[in-house]
């Protein structure tokens, strides 16, 4: 049953007061990522996996931080680190996915700032 935009506001505000200070990437990213998906009433574990292993445009492997195949890709870093490179990491991913997992919506995110970009707009 979905839930109420009311119910998602409130998600949405108790979300960023427990995630307001928060720096790390290696130490809580994937907890950020299950609650920002809580926010909408979405278990993560139904529809993105995280560290996705990929071969990126330069021949080498990487793991992509959270990839709803043919919805949504996230890179995530520390807060303050450039979101330009990680929007250029993210991108170097998509050679390695298959036509059908190709994201429609990619973001990058430090904590503290979200850039999102809509590949079909």
């Amino acid at each position: 049953m979905p839930i109420s935009w009311n119910e998602i506001r409130d998600r949405s505000l108790t979300f960023s007061r427990e995630w307001a200070t928060e720096c790390s990437e290696d130490a809580e990213a994937k907890s950020f990522w299950d609650g920002f998906f809580n926010v909408f009433g979405i278990t993560r574990r139904r529809v993105a996996s995280f560290e996705a292993p990929v071969k990126k445009g330069d021949g080498q492997g990487g793991f992509i931080d959270l990839l709803w195949k043919g919805v949504l890709l996230v890179e995530h870093k520390s807060r303050g680190k450039d979101l330009e490179r990680a929007a250029r990491q993210a991108f170097d991913y998509f050679p390695g996915l298959k036509e059908r997992d190709l994201p429609r919506y990619v973001l990058v995110s430090d904590f503290a700032r979200f850039r999102l970009f809509d590949l079909d707009s």
